[in-house]
């Protein structure tokens, strides 16, 4: 039997503190005109995506995928990041950012590491490292007409949450909706994790 494709990212992921924090943010958002309009994601799905691979069905690719996502975790160091502000894709996307104070390069750079990792795994990646715009993503528009998103970036402007020490690099697997119910979201699962840094380890 074939091995079912894992459609797989990886990610840097806040902890339930600063996910606290955002939550209350958000939450004031949903009260702004045209919020039901939005399809908002759930904090169990919040992230930082830093490369996109796919689905990946060969086990012997993810498990090079994983190799080469260790290695890039151990060249890499511990981030210090704190959520602020917002901003929009358009009209389609509405995202929390980082704020002042955040290892921008570095997360950056260990992003790049990330589309690498996939890439020397023999994955078809997207060059997106100097494009790479860190967000979280809030909420999408439902419908094909564009909503009006920049009410909820001029509320989101004051937002500031709390730094924190990101230490680990995250390979997730992401679920499509697949039942046909109205409003089904993806669902994800941390598969594995290393530490960033020397010595590091799942």
């Amino acid at each position: 039997m074939d091995p079912v494709p894992m459609r797989l990212f990886a990610a840097v992921l806040p902890p339930e503190p600063v996910a606290d924090e955002l939550a209350r943010a958000a939450e004031s958002l949903r009260a702004l005109p045209g919020a039901g309009e939005l399809r908002w994601t759930e904090r169990a799905g919040w992230h930082f995506t830093l490369a996109f691979y796919g689905e990946v069905g060969d086990e012997g690719t993810r498990e090079e995928l994983c190799e080469r996502l260790a290695r890039a975790a151990r060249r890499a160091s511990p981030l210090t990041l704190r959520l602020a502000g917002g901003g929009r894709f358009g009209d389609r996307a509405l995202w929390a950012g980082l704020g002042e104070g955040s290892d921008r390069e570095p997360l950056k750079r260990l992003a790049g590491a990330a589309v690498a990792a996939g890439r020397r795994s023999g994955l078809a990646m997207e060059d997106t490292h100097g494009s790479f715009r860190p967000h979280l993503t809030l909420a999408r528009v439902r419908r094909p007409e564009p909503v009006d998103l920049r009410p909820y970036v001029e509320a989101l402007g004051p937002f500031t949450g709390t730094s924190w020490t990101a230490d680990r690099l995250t390979l997730v697997r992401s679920r499509l909706p697949d039942s046909g119910v109205e409003g089904e979201k993806p669902r994800y699962e941390a598969l594995t994790s290393w530490s960033l840094g020397p010595g590091g380890g799942e």
